[in-house]
């Protein structure tokens, strides 16, 4: 408001300066003469300076024809002028718009669009590193895959283009199923740009679907390093790849090594079962058991499992059924409540031919959580106690119609897997197995540690179109291992 005010009175005073000046200029008396080319010209003071004004001006005009002729001079020369410009501001004006036409309409579907619009705006910028990549999306939304290549090999020729030209052949390959020359691709788009978090899921996918634990857990401790990864997920998944690692070097043939790395993958994560298990195996042909027995304890107490059960039996092969019962207490104590600790210790009170204990220790599984494995239990039991045939083959008709309980299941697909592995058999996912319920009812060959390990042992592969060959070999099974034990009394005790 002030500043208004100030400007209108700057204005006024202006106006009435120059009106006083040109009064006074009137009023003044005197004449000024003029002579050219022998002309004399007489001109009052007002005129004198209107005529001087005229010829500035006129001086400013010449000045700048003469300008403005150098200029057309120099820009019919090749030189950049103000005329040049000129022409390449409209140039960069109109190329622009393409560009952003051309994104408005990749960004529609309308790939044919979008890729004259790039080369539209190719022609007006000359800045292949944009209209490239809206060229080769637009070719990939068509699906004109070999001109998204053609496009991405250009870009390979720009250091500034490079990554998103690697990384765009890299998808492709991903896409025909080429996994060798993805994996490839991968790795050199890691190389520039090793922060990049999408190349680093990529990368550590293929290279742990090809097998190359080593190189996945460089990239895996390139994701910490980077800020990509949590440091307790980390630890987890640097457990499976060091896990499967000491498989192989098992495979090899040296067994120090493979020692050395399956302790480091316990070490890593100690609920992690099959490492557990291997530490453990590892422990027992060092002669070490007390060390072995942790291990399956700190690994049952995160995730009770048959196969770590099976593991820890493994610690003292020759103990007697009461022996076994006595030190399995320790191992399930902390989770006697949990449905594996009550199949286990029903187990080993079958070994140990005390039915009614079995029973007891089952509980209500066979109401609850009625499995293939709980009703195999329960007509084992109901055999022991000498129950009629058809009691004991009513029990195995549940059995073989029943789920099959907590199996290896894909987080990722649900698919079920008979034992674990790193990457998922169906999508390749990293990581995604846990042990639990399948979505579905399904049945999955295992390698039947799950099924009475410690005492009945694997059932053998029966088609599925021969039901009642499973049943009388499953009759056949507890008959001769649970009923009569190794370590039972003779028959004339019995």
């Amino acid at each position: 408001m002030v500043w208004s005010l100030v400007k209108i009175l700057i204005f006024v005073a202006a106006i009435i300066g120059l009106t006083l000046g040109v009064s006074s200029l009137l009023e003044t008396s005197g004449q000024v003469r003029v002579e050219v080319a022998e002309r004399e010209f007489t001109l009052t003071p007002l005129v004198t300076l209107v005529g001087l004004a005229l010829m500035l001006f006129a001086f400013w005009v010449v000045l700048k024809l003469l300008n403005l002729l150098v200029a057309v001079f120099r820009f019919l020369n090749g030189d950049e002028t103000a005329i040049s410009r000129y022409f390449d501001r409209s140039r960069e004006r109109k190329g622009f718009e393409a560009l952003a036409d051309g994104l408005m309409a990749l960004a529609s579907g309308e790939s044919r669009a979008a890729m004259a619009k790039a080369a539209k705006a190719e022609k007006y910028l000359k800045r292949p590193e944009l209209t490239n990549l809206i060229t080769a999306q637009a070719a990939e939304q068509s699906g004109d895959t070999r001109k998204a290549q053609e496009v991405y090999k250009r870009l390979l020729t720009d250091e500034r283009t490079r990554f998103v030209g690697v990384r765009g052949i890299m998808k492709q390959k991903l896409a025909e199923g080429d996994t060798g020359t993805a994996l490839k691709l991968a790795e050199k788009a890691f190389a520039l740009k090793p922060k990049h978090e999408e190349t680093q899921d990529v990368l550590l996918k293929l290279q742990a679907g090809s097998e190359d634990w080593s190189g996945a857990r460089k990239t895996l401790n390139a994701k910490l390093k980077h800020g990509s990864l949590p440091r307790d997920v980390h630890k987890r998944r640097d457990a499976v790849l060091a896990l499967s690692e000491a498989k192989d070097i098992i495979e090899d043939g040296n067994t120090i090594e493979a020692r050395e790395t399956a302790i480091e993958a316990n070490r890593l994560s100690p609920d992690l079962i099959p490492a557990a298990i291997m530490a453990a195996r590892t422990y027992i042909e060092q002669g070490k058991k007390r060390y072995a027995g942790r291990v399956l304890k700190k690994a049952w107490d995160a995730q009770p499992h048959p196969e770590l059960a099976a593991c820890y039996a493994e610690i003292e092969p020759d103990e007697t059924p009461q022996a076994r019962i006595k030190r399995f207490n320790g191992l399930t104590k902390s989770s006697a409540t949990h449905a594996e600790s009550k199949m286990l210790q029903a187990e080993l009170n079958i070994a140990a031919e005390d039915f009614p204990e079995a029973r007891r220790s089952l509980g209500d599984l066979v109401d609850t959580q009625p499995n293939a494995r709980t009703l195999t239990i329960m007509a084992a039991i109901e055999r022991g106690e000498g129950a009629d045939d058809a009691v004991v083959r009513g029990w195995l008709a549940k059995a073989l119609s029943a789920p099959r309980g907590p199996q290896w299941v894909c987080e990722n697909c649900q698919q079920v897997h008979g034992s674990w592995e790193p990457v998922c058999n169906n999508c390749q996912s990293f990581d995604t197995l846990s042990w639990k319920e399948p979505p579905q009812a399904e049945v999955v060959p295992t390698s039947g540690a799950e099924m009475l390990p410690l005492i009945v042992g694997a059932l053998e592969d029966k088609s599925e179109d021969e039901p009642e060959a499973v049943e009388e070999h499953v009759v056949e099974v507890i008959s001769t291992d649970v009923v009569e034990p190794e370590d039972a009394p003779s028959d004339d005790k019995k």
